[in-house]
Parts: structure tokens; sequence; C-alpha cells
């Protein structure tokens, strides 16, 4: 029975090898995202001459809420491997700092403040573009905006409220030394 026991043990655990294609298919998603960016960069430097100062500060808004998305796509890829498949073999000095540091909670909150900033870019582009949207619309945004801010701010106190009843040995490596700290 043991055997058994093992082999399906053995057999669930390389199961999570099945995500490395989803982290793959979010590569290509990054590189669609990169082209899409480029595109809008190019009409962009286009119309640069001919626009108002609205439409460039919309231009750059919109610039900026694509790349804060590919941040995120990326954030996604790099600790969702890390977390759920295997650990990333590469050079150390290459390893951009805050990947050690990355646990799931601080997954969360990393994508729940993407989103967050991605939905103020929303609603500042609607706000700066007023006259195109009837009231309704800005109330929905803003309404959404709210419960995103909301979203993050539940999962941040729930986070707090779950590391405070464990000893520093358990609690990630990022939030072991704020907690050392905090007790003196």
């Amino acid at each position: 029975m043991r055997r058994y026991e093992h082999f399906i043990e053995a057999f669930l655990f390389q199961s999570r090898w099945l995500l490395a294609p989803f982290y793959i298919g979010l590569v290509v998603s990054l590189l669609l995202l990169l082209i899409h960016f480029l595109v809008q960069l190019f009409t962009f430097v286009v119309k640069i001459h001919i626009a108002s100062e609205s439409e460039v500060i919309l231009g750059v808004l919109a610039l900026i809420d694509l790349v804060l998305v590919g941040n995120l796509v990326l954030i996604v890829i790099f600790s969702g491997y890390e977390n759920f498949v295997s650990r990333l073999e590469i050079d150390s000095h290459d390893r951009p700092e805050w990947m050690t540091k990355v646990d799931f909670g601080g997954l969360k909150m990393k994508l729940m403040s993407s989103i967050v900033a991605i939905s103020a870019i929303q609603v500042l582009k609607a706000f700066m573009n007023v006259g195109s949207y009837d009231d309704k619309k800005l109330w929905w945004l803003a309404g959404i905006h709210v419960v995103f801010l909301g979203s993050m701010l539940v999962i941040a106190v729930s986070d707090r409220i779950s590391e405070k009843g464990k000893p520093p040995e358990e609690m990630p490596a990022s939030k072991r030394k704020l907690a050392r700290e905090a007790a003196k």
C-alpha cells in the first residue's frame, strides 16, 4: 500500500509542471503587449505635433497603463512559476531583488496594487476626457475603482492578521525583519 501512496504523491507533485505552458503563454501575451505598446508609441510620436495638451497627457497615460499591465504579467510569470512550479536557476547578480522577497501573500498585494493603479489610470483618463463620457459611465468607473481599493484593503488587513499569529521562523523572509523590528 505504501508503494502506491508514494507513486500517487510523486505523480501529484510532478503535476505542477502542467502549469509551465500557462507561464509560456503569458510570455507570448507579454510579447503581444509589447507589439501593441510599440504601435501605440509610434502613433503617439507621429501625431505629437498636432496633439493638444490633454491628448498628450492621455497618450502618456495610455503608455503607462500598458507598462503597468506588462509589469503585472511579468510578476505573475516569475512569482507564479517560482511559487508553484520550480525555482528559477539564474545568476544571482541578474535576479531582480523583489523575486526573492515575493511570497504568495506578496504576490496578491502586488497584483492588487497593479490592478488598482491600472484602474486609477482608467478613471483619470475618463476624467481628462470627461466630455465624451456620460455620468453613468463615470460613476461606474469610479465605483469599480473603489471596489478594487476596498479589495486591496481587505487583502492587506487579512494578510496582516494572519501574519500576527505566526512566529518569525514561519514568516516569509521579507516579513521576518519587520516582525523582529516591531517586537523590539
